[in-house]
């Protein structure tokens, strides 16, 4: 598989899942763009990272939840590169605690960085990706986006509301050769999952039949086949890589 001569564009990308789709693409010789918020020293390292393999690479600072920042992010790339061929929708956080304790802070901070978010890159990209008659869009829910969970609302809606806008935006994109499809994670070992308890962990691994957590590249290897040519018949589609966890 290769995708050389490909521009990407991963939103939050310095990081846990982020980076590794980031470094997926780049290994099979697409050029790499990414945003990120404010992690500045990890996104330089990247950025040399992914110029040590030969490719082009480009980090963009800019908060994911601002529609104009998307728009001038966007068109940088496009300016410098001549398109946008993919658009993985990765940026995301979380402010978890049980709904009776969640302040409107916490229930803004994740929707408008998780949702408004691919709202905003996929606008973006919508109209050139029209235009070219090509393009894949990859958005990362989330398997609680699917099931819920106690003390996540705010997440478990953002995420789920990732799924109906890609099924949404599938409709709409498809007759342009752009397809759009969302992967649900499960429990991943990232940075943001470290922060769980250990009887929390422990809970998580008790209900994955394969009994273990994901790694960064076990995600990034489903949106590569997203992205690929042998994924071009399939659209707004939910792929699961959960270990089996929403059996």
């Amino acid at each position: 598989m290769s995708f050389a001569n490909k521009n990407v564009l991963v939103t939050g990308g310095t990081r846990g899942i982020g980076r590794s789709i980031a470094e997926a693409f780049a290994a099979q010789g697409a050029n790499v763009a990414f945003t990120y918020r404010s992690s500045v020293a990890e996104a330089d390292a990247l950025t040399a990272e992914l110029d040590a393999i030969g490719v082009k690479a480009m980090g963009i600072q800019a908060d994911a939840a601002d529609f104009e920042g998307a728009e001038a992010a966007v068109s940088s790339i496009i300016t410098a590169w001549g398109s946008i061929d993919i658009l993985v929708n990765n940026a995301g956080v979380t402010r978890d605690g049980l709904m009776i304790r969640m302040s409107e802070a916490d229930w803004d901070a994740v929707v408008g960085t998780n949702l408004k978010s691919v709202f905003n890159y996929s606008k973006a990209v919508y109209r050139p990706m029209m235009k070219q008659r090509s393009g894949r869009i990859i958005n990362m829910s989330s398997i609680v986006g699917v099931t819920g969970n106690a003390g996540q609302t705010n997440y478990s809606a953002s995420k789920a509301g990732i799924i109906g806008f890609s099924k949404s935006l599938a409709k709409e994109l498809g007759r342009r050769g752009v397809t759009v499809n969302v992967v649900a994670p499960g429990y991943v070992e990232t940075d943001m999952t470290a922060k769980l308890s250990d009887a929390a962990r422990e809970a998580m691994l008790g209900a994955v039949p394969v009994g273990r957590p994901a790694s960064p590249s076990d995600i990034s290897a489903a949106v590569i086949f997203l992205a690929s040519e042998g994924a071009s018949y399939i659209t707004g589609h939910v792929l699961h890589v959960d270990g089996g966890l929403a059996m």
